[in-house]
């Protein structure tokens, strides 16, 4: 999904709630306190790489470096890339400050759910995107709900997620500083 598609989907859930909670996780993500300490899983068939790669280029583009993530995966070959050979055993590691975002469309197997409760037990924020498991739902800080059927697709989820998470912050302007600073002082300005 390119921006102008994540531009699109905005446009057509105004209103509806998504954009807001997707606002608030995206804002719970850039909590973590350093690079790499977004740790990204899934269940053992569906390594979130998509989100991964949206999470790295929004770090990059927005000069968030704790949005920076580490793909955790169940088999990681040995001879793969560093940056790709992340496996489970970091889980055991996550602490206070880092996050562990999850993302499964469907129910969480019972493995991944011990080693989310794990991560939560040394202090690791809980984050998901999740299918509808209360489980998983139960053990997260915070969690969206992506039913079958909804107006938003997991898929579309992850991209509104990660987009929001990647948003800089717009200060207002000097005329729209003055302009409140103005209502302060005089009460609401009334064109004639």
């Amino acid at each position: 999904m390119d921006s102008g598609s994540v531009a699109l989907l905005r446009e057509l859930l105004n209103g509806s709630g998504w954009l807001e909670r997707a606002r608030e996780l995206g804002l719970a993500l850039r909590a973590t306190r350093s690079p790499g300490g977004l740790l990204v899983v899934g269940p053992p068939d569906d390594e979130p790489w998509h989100v991964t790669a949206h999470l790295s280029d929004e770090a990059r583009y927005a000069g968030l470096p704790q949005l920076t993530p580490t793909l955790v995966r169940w088999r990681p070959p040995a001879d793969a890339p560093a940056h790709l050979r992340v496996g489970l055993d970091r889980l055991e590691r996550a602490a206070r400050g880092e996050t562990l975002f999850v993302l499964t469309e469907q129910q969480a197997p019972v493995p991944l759910l011990e080693r989310v409760d794990d991560a939560r037990r040394t202090g690791a924020t809980i984050l998901a995107i999740e299918g509808g498991d209360p489980e998983l739902a139960g053990l997260a800080h915070d969690a969206i709900a992506v039913p079958n059927g909804g107006p938003v697709t997991f898929d579309g989820a992850q991209h509104l997620v990660s987009a929001a998470a990647g948003e800089i912050e717009q200060r207002p302007g000097l005329r729209e500083r003055l302009a409140r600073l103005l209502e302060k002082v005089s009460g609401p300005q009334v064109a004639d």
